[in-house]
């Protein structure tokens, strides 16, 4: 890839896009419904993605820059659980204004810091490249999640044609 940083804002500015449609068009018991037992809904990709934008991707472009380690992130132990307070809606609106706030930031980055390397406490020395590449890895992961969640229950009722969806039925 010859522009990670253009490739990564592409697809970064992308994703709040996908939610928005997903968000205003899906009605929300399907958005909060579990594809299968202990299994992320879309909605709880979302807030994830949100919690991510917070805590995680935004913070370590700045620790690159600033020459800092980082410590690893956790979504079981450390990411926001969705509550009945929080609508779809109003938990697109905060991740695609933190969301534009990252992709404002990310213009500050040029290739020469694409070399900049920390060590993450888990997985040791990484390169802000690398690291880019995680995070539109991470964006287009979690949005694919959030779409398998959501076709489970077409594909549960689409009769003889549920043959066709074996690689993507929640076990």
């Amino acid at each position: 890839m010859d522009n990670i940083i253009d490739v990564t804002q592409a697809i970064l500015a992308l994703t709040p896009v996908r939610w928005q449609g997903f968000v205003q068009r899906v009605p929300d018991d399907l958005l909060k419904r579990q594809p299968a037992a202990g299994e992320w809904s879309a909605l709880d990709c979302l807030v994830h993605l949100l919690d991510t934008e917070r805590w995680v991707f935004p913070v370590r472009v700045h620790a690159f820059l600033g020459g800092r380690d980082f410590p690893g992130f956790d979504p079981d132990a450390q990411g926001t659980k969705s509550d009945v307070a929080m609508t779809a809606e109003s938990i697109w609106a905060e991740f695609e204004r933190l969301r534009s706030d990252s992709l404002a930031e990310l213009k500050k980055v040029n290739q020469a810091d694409l070399t900049r390397t920390a060590r993450h406490s888990q997985l040791g020395v990484v390169s802000l490249s690398e690291m880019l590449h995680e995070w539109a890895a991470h964006d287009l992961m979690h949005t694919v999640q959030a779409e398998r969640a959501l076709m489970q229950p077409m594909i549960q009722e689409c009769g003889p044609w549920k043959v066709y969806f074996a690689d993507h039925i929640a076990k």
